[in-house]
């Protein structure tokens, strides 16, 4: 059914698994007639893609979903449809507690939210739940329509998690693991860099994991992706995201010292380095074995962001694990770093261990380790005044029209500091080399400037 003045207000939450999701709702959407708009207000269409992963995400999309449901009150006209990992999670408990939407649809099922919308529109208004066992696996033929700015992309390269660590519901949420082939991908990424992307940005679970489902042609990996990528794509960078630390090889060290379109840049969640609390966290590594990882980084690719999280207050964790952690951070000194602290939730293992945690106690401790990263990451920045990076320009700072801002290799999209450009011209996409004139915490200042070869 075709809805040709019907406007769509969409509001993805979460991680960027979770906004590849939202663009392909909005892909779908689209071929039946809906017209994305920015103001709920005028939307008669309203969708909220969610994320339950921990307590602080369930708490923030509820607090979305009833801010939109007041627009539906004043226009009971609007449809109010809720998506992803919470309605996964928690969906005949929301179904009963929350009568003003329409429609929920579990992380199975929405692509096939154009013809549920299209029945509700027909007469069937009565609030419907879509749960089942995730199994969809999206591919380079599936609608999608790109949210973000037209000069990068998310390129998402499996579904589920193979990964069993004490502490997370992914598995539950999103299912076993699935990979998409090869091919597949490369229609993708060459579709998106002849939209003009530059920089791809690979996205899993855990990239690491591609493949290990995939029992045909030799089950093939990561390596075997970036390499295809390099040769059949012309992507200036590619950017890597969410790599587990048990699974960074030697091998992919050394292809992306020999590629630089391959960013150096490593996003590895270690989320702990006492061996006691990373054992109880089911997480296949120790310390050790961290610092190992770190050291090889750093000598294969001398110029190179390393970005981890780490997790306090899990069961059992003591003053001496976190002044482990402090001493861990303090001495190798990663260039971002996110503390989070545990959250209990119903139906991961962890939930049943001894010692759990005061939540004062899990505030005070990263409160503390954000205070060391604060200063190693001034201090880095700090250094930088006075030198020259590439940077990727982003457009008009969303602080000020008087700016602008870009990223260079060593900053993702969304999760680390920015550069601010406060003289020269240049144009969203572009590539321009940035001389650095004043540091901040975790942002950078500078000037355009003539190309140089980084001293």
């Amino acid at each position: 059914m075709q809805n040709p003045a019907k406007k769509l207000y969409l509001l993805s939450l979460g991680c960027p698994k979770n906004l590849v999701d939202s663009e392909v709702m909005l892909g779908y959407l689209e071929g039946q007639g809906y017209l994305v708009c920015d103001a709920p207000e005028r939307a008669d269409l309203l969708v909220v893609n969610t994320c339950g992963f921990i307590q602080s995400a369930v708490e923030e999309a509820i607090d979305e979903i009833l801010s939109l449901s007041l627009y539906k009150e004043e226009d009971p006209r609007k449809l109010l449809v809720v998506t992803g990992c919470l309605v996964q999670r928690y969906g005949q408990t929301l179904k009963d507690e929350l009568p003003e939407v329409d429609l929920f649809i579990g992380t199975e099922g929405f692509h096939d939210i154009a013809a549920r919308i299209g029945r509700l529109i027909e007469g069937k208004r009565d609030p419907e739940l879509i749960l089942a066992p995730p199994v969809y696996l999206m591919e380079s033929s599936t609608p999608r329509r790109i949210s973000t700015p037209v000069h990068r992309a998310y390129l998402k390269i499996t579904e589920g998690c193979i990964n069993r660590c004490s502490y997370c519901l992914i598995p539950a949420l999103r299912g076993r693991l699935r990979s998409r082939t090869i091919a597949d991908l490369l229609t993708e990424a060459n579709r998106l860099a002849a939209a003009g992307v530059q920089e791809l940005t690979l996205v899993a679970q855990d990239l690491t994991a591609y493949g290990l489902d995939l029992a045909e042609n030799g089950k093939p990996n990561l390596l075997d992706l970036l390499k295809n990528l390099l040769t059949h794509a012309d992507i200036p960078w590619i950017r890597l995201l969410y790599m587990h630390p048990a699974r960074v090889n030697m091998a992919l060290l050394q292809l992306m010292a020999d590629n630089p379109r391959i960013l150096p840049y490593f996003d590895i969640p270690l989320q702990h380095v006492s061996n006691r609390i990373l054992k109880a966290m089911k997480r296949p590594y120790t310390k050790r074995q961290a610092l190992d990882l770190i050291a090889n980084i750093r000598n294969l690719l001398p110029r190179q962001a390393i970005r981890t999280s780490f997790m306090v207050g899990f069961p059992g964790e003591k003053e001496k694990d976190v002044e482990e952690l402090a001493e861990f951070m303090t001495n190798i000194r990663l260039d971002h770093v996110g503390i989070f602290t545990y959250s209990n939730e119903e139906g991961c293992a962890a939930a049943q261990l001894p010692e759990q945690c005061d939540e004062k106690i899990k505030e005070e401790r990263r409160n503390l380790l954000m205070e060391i990263q604060a200063e190693i990451s001034l201090r880095k920045n700090s250094a930088l005044v006075g030198k020259r990076e590439i940077v990727l320009v982003e457009g008009l700072s969303a602080e000020t029209d008087l700016l602008l801002e870009g990223r260079t290799i060593f900053q993702a999209p969304d999760v680390d500091g920015r550069i601010y450009i406060n003289e020269g011209q240049c144009a969203a996409g572009d590539f321009v080399w940035v001389e650095f004139t004043e540091a901040h915490t975790y942002d950078l200042v500078g000037r355009i400037v003539a190309g140089a070869e980084q001293d």
